[in-house]
């Protein structure tokens, strides 16, 4: 019997301890769960760095100027009666800025209109005439001359009545005025001074060591004040440099239309004077922290924030890599979904 009761509380024992195992894992695997997977890099959108062709260039100071100015001259006698425009006014093509008194011109007009009708008759009447034989070749002759000749002086009577009203001859704005409501003018009299807008030029003073380049690939780029540019490939290159200062005037035309530019004033124009291999990135793919530049170079498994030594922006915006990348390297193309993609990694590892 007693050999009997020690089986049992053997087997009670095991029992106990068996029950307190399952216990114990089932309380640690509540209070213990599995760790989760790491996570893994989004899909971004990416770009390989390589090297690309481009254009090495020299800043100078380039000075605006009108192409197109010119002053507007009487071109009839008569008396100003109206002038809708004073300086610095813009005006359009086609506006009107002076006008005469037309009575004069007016009359001329209306005797030339008729003398020609009388003579276009008589024109008229010759030639069935002559077609009849009814009259000799030189009356016929002396009809058609005095046809012609009232034909003439039709057109320079019009033509005169035509200049008592003086309209702009291409949009752009008054720089002087030389005469007054009430003047009385005769032909040759200067009236008024404009210029164009929409056709203007640069004047850049280019040093020697500089021209040959600079007539080599003759492009230029102007810098605008709203940060735009301009593209110009219209270069006038002197043969010579000034004796005095030892450069060269280079003429550069601006595309036509209305940039906000105006004559006198100042702008930065850049010359192409070479070229060159670089790495270039997108301002999109930049990622600044505080003074601090760089990129999110995309690996296997991870990303990474790379400081970066960026060049000045070229004409197409993009950004030289000096430092700091190599060509080969992926990294991310949009920097705020990079950035977004970055801190969610980080902080699952933490």
């Amino acid at each position: 019997m007693k050999v009997k009761l020690a089986n049992i509380k053997l087997i009670n024992f095991k029992l106990m301890a068996t029950l307190s195992a399952v216990i114990f894992l089932s309380a640690c695997s509540k209070d213990s769960p599995t760790p989760a997977a790491p996570k893994k890099i989004p899909e971004l959108a990416s770009i390989q760095l390589s090297l690309q062709t481009t254009a090495q260039e020299v800043k100078y100071d380039g000075m605006i100027e009108a192409i197109n100015q010119a002053t507007v001259s009487a071109q009839t006698s008569g008396r100003i009666v109206e002038i809708p425009v004073d300086v610095g006014d813009l005006v359009a093509k086609g506006d009107l800025i002076i006008r005469f008194t037309d009575t004069e011109q007016k009359a001329r007009a209306a005797s030339a209109k008729a003398q020609f009708t009388e003579a276009q008759a008589q024109y008229t009447r010759m030639q069935e005439m002559l077609a009849k034989k009814l009259i000799a070749k030189a009356d016929f002759d002396k009809s058609e001359a005095a046809f012609k000749s009232a034909e003439a002086n039709l057109r320079e009577a019009e033509q005169n009545l035509a200049y008592t009203a003086i309209y702009a001859p291409y949009a752009g704005i008054v720089v002087s005025r030389a005469v007054n409501v009430g003047e009385t003018v005769s032909p040759g009299k200067a009236l008024m001074t404009g210029l164009s807008l929409e056709q203007l030029r640069a004047q850049v003073d280019i040093p020697q060591q500089h021209i040959g380049p600079v007539r080599k690939y003759k492009k230029a780029l102007i810098y605008l004040a709203d940060g735009n540019t301009l593209e110009s490939s219209d270069l006038r290159i002197p043969p010579g440099a000034d004796p005095q200062t030892h450069s060269f005037k280079v003429l550069v035309n601006l595309p036509e239309g209305d940039h906000q530019l105006f004559p006198g004033t100042f702008v930065k124009i850049a010359f192409v004077t070479g070229e060159r291999e670089q790495l270039l990135i997108p301002a999109s793919a930049i990622s600044k922290r505080g003074e601090v530049s760089g990129v999110y170079v995309i690996k296997e498994d991870t990303l990474e924030f790379r400081q970066l030594n960026l060049g000045s922006p070229t004409r197409n915006k993009d950004y030289p890599i000096l430092a700091g990348a190599s060509a080969g390297e992926k990294i991310a193309a949009d920097s705020i979904a990079a950035a977004i993609a970055y801190k969610n990694l980080h902080s699952a590892e933490q």
